[in-house]
């Protein structure tokens, strides 16, 4: 997490030791397929003395996710779009309960890879009340734990026009049927390797092995009736997915 701030667009800096303020401490569930990650996001935010944060749960897919959730009410979660069993879409739809009950609420905040719009839009018509992607600092994803926590919309600068944009619209999005048959997981593989990207780059970006790669390229190529990666590309380009 180094470059994007989910906070400069009020003004604010990222410069310096996250702060919470005094006496205040948000409870946060971190929901992530990479044991790796959460545990970098631990040890970045989850200083509870310095930043205010106090994490107290993980969890690595949906189902672990709706446990953990379930049992210890945290104030906010971090939610990755993609995951086992669903994706954050799914752990949304299974704690939308959960979301109501003022102050008690849990809320939701995105922290994803993916900048896909219809990843951003996914989520938040679920319920989330951000998103931000893994680009964040520390800094800024603290200041952004603590907004959501008191009701605050958060996104990435440039995510916002995504949510903008499909919320003016008076017309819901057709439903693609042909995008629907593919999983999140085989949606991210796709616009990398329509991007251009080689099996290594793919895997390299997703944390996953290239065979892994090489077999959700494969599904999706079956499923959409296609048969190379440059009919996937002008598929893509199509759908404007790229």
């Amino acid at each position: 997490m180094t470059d994007e701030s989910a906070g400069t667009q009020d003004g604010q800096s990222s410069q310096g030791a996250p702060e919470g303020g005094p006496g205040r401490e948000v409870r946060v569930v971190l929901v992530d397929d990479h044991r790796m990650f959460r545990a970098g996001v631990q040890a970045e935010i989850g200083r509870t003395e310095t930043t205010g944060v106090h994490v107290v749960g993980e969890a690595g897919d949906v189902d672990q996710a709706v446990t953990v959730i379930t049992a210890t009410r945290p104030d906010v979660v971090l939610l990755d779009v993609h995951l086992p069993g669903g994706g954050g879409v799914e752990v949304l739809r299974r704690c939308s309960s959960l979301m109501t009950g003022g102050e008690s609420a849990v809320r939701f905040l995105a922290l994803s890879v993916s900048d896909a719009a219809e990843d951003v839009i996914g989520v938040i018509r679920g319920g989330a009340r951000g998103y931000v992607t893994k680009t964040i600092t520390g800094a800024d994803l603290v200041d952004a734990v603590f907004r959501v926590s008191e009701g605050d919309a958060v996104f990435s600068p440039r995510l916002a026009g995504f949510v903008l944009d499909a919320f003016a619209s008076t017309d819901a999005p057709p439903v693609d049927e042909d995008l629907d048959r593919l999983t999140q997981r085989e949606r991210e593989v796709l616009r990398l390797i329509a991007r251009g990207y080689a099996y290594k780059e793919v895997a390299k970006q997703l944390y996953i092995s290239v065979k892994t790669v090489e077999s959700h390229v494969s599904a999706v190529l079956r499923k959409l009736q296609l048969s190379n990666r440059h009919e996937l590309t002008r598929w893509a380009a199509a759908r404007r997915l790229v």
